[in-house]
């Protein structure tokens, strides 16, 4: 774009900007923080393509009066833990559904992937599990135990150590979007065919309802919150792949700090998931409805929180 024709587009907002930074015009802080976000925006955007200009100097001389005065009036939520969760995350997340979309979609192909392999190759299933698990299941199975794997460790050992390795699958799904999404794509791959390749082993010895009642448990919440891990990875990767306005670095950095939120809101539901998986999953004989309670109210919570609330404040924040 031209710069008089960026200048003509954007003078409007620059006018009202600067009238609110002189009291000419009230302006709510809340309001006047967006205007500077939007501001420093074109900031970046004149130091890229109009570098050293009369626009550019004009920009910055606008963000560094407005830093003074927001931060000056701005107050500060009482609380920032919870208004991360409650606002500022969700409010960022629903920018990001069409990562979170396709890692989904990702996540279900190779899942389904893995399950048509371990129905059409014999040894598919010991090639991805290690033929020490698939051993030692089939003896739990003979046993009349097959799901006796989640009684082999003391619950609180089991869920730290759960928790702390489903965090690492997820770290190493956000980090390796670096290497332009593949990365993170590749993470999801393994996870999703191990995942079929393991439903479709006990489907084979007539033991699909046992497991899947069993496994998804914990598994309901670890599973989404790895694929929003991997939505996290794709995030980073398209800052780098797609600047837009922005210059390339000034994206990544965008990328990579969108990313780390989404990856700190998953946090609590590894948590979750561990705590699931080491005190509740092992209780192979609850009964079949306190088993799925317990998983459609996990699945519940994820879409309210991943899908649903995001809408909801976005449409109030747009009305």
């Amino acid at each position: 774009m031209r710069e008089a024709a960026f200048v003509k587009q954007n003078k409007d907002k620059w006018a009202t900007f600067e009238s609110a930074l002189s009291n000419k015009t009230k302006i709510a802080p809340d309001v006047l923080s967006d205007l500077y976000i939007e501001i420093t925006d074109h900031l970046s955007y004149a130091k890229t393509f109009y570098p050293k200009s009369n626009t550019e100097i004009f920009l910055n001389s606008l963000a560094s009066q407005a830093h003074q005065k927001i931060y000056k009036t701005k107050k500060e939520p009482k609380n920032r833990i919870i208004g991360f969760w409650k606002t500022e995350f969700p409010t960022l997340f629903y920018a990001h559904h069409r990562e979170l979309l396709i890692a989904f979609l990702t996540f279900a192909f190779f899942t389904a992937v893995g399950a048509f392999s371990s129905a059409n190759e014999g040894d598919f299933v010991r090639s991805i599990l290690g033929d020490g698990y698939v051993n030692m299941t089939l003896e739990n199975i003979e046993n009349d135990d097959p799901m006796a794997v989640y009684k082999q460790m003391g619950e609180f050992n089991m869920s730290l150590g759960i928790t702390i390795n489903n965090i690492k699958v997820a770290m190493f799904a956000f980090i390796y979007g670096v290497f332009l999404g593949i990365g993170t794509l590749f993470i999801l791959m393994q996870n999703a065919i191990m995942l079929g390749s393991f439903q479709y082993f006990f489907y084979e010895k007539g033991l699909l309802w046992e497991s899947a009642r069993t496994i998804w448990i914990h598994g309901t919440i670890e599973i989404s919150v790895i694929i929003v891990a991997g939505c996290a990875g794709l995030v980073l990767a398209n800052g780098l792949l797609f600047p837009g306005t922005f210059s390339r670095m000034e994206s990544f950095k965008r990328g990579v700090i969108n990313g780390l939120k989404i990856m700190l809101s998953t946090v609590p539901f590894f948590i979750l998931a561990g705590f699931l998986e080491g005190f509740v999953t092992r209780h192979t004989e609850m009964p079949d409805w306190l088993a799925l309670l317990i998983i459609t109210s996990s699945l519940a919570l994820i879409i309210f929180y991943y899908i649903i609330y995001p809408r909801q404040l976005h449409q109030k924040t747009n009305l």
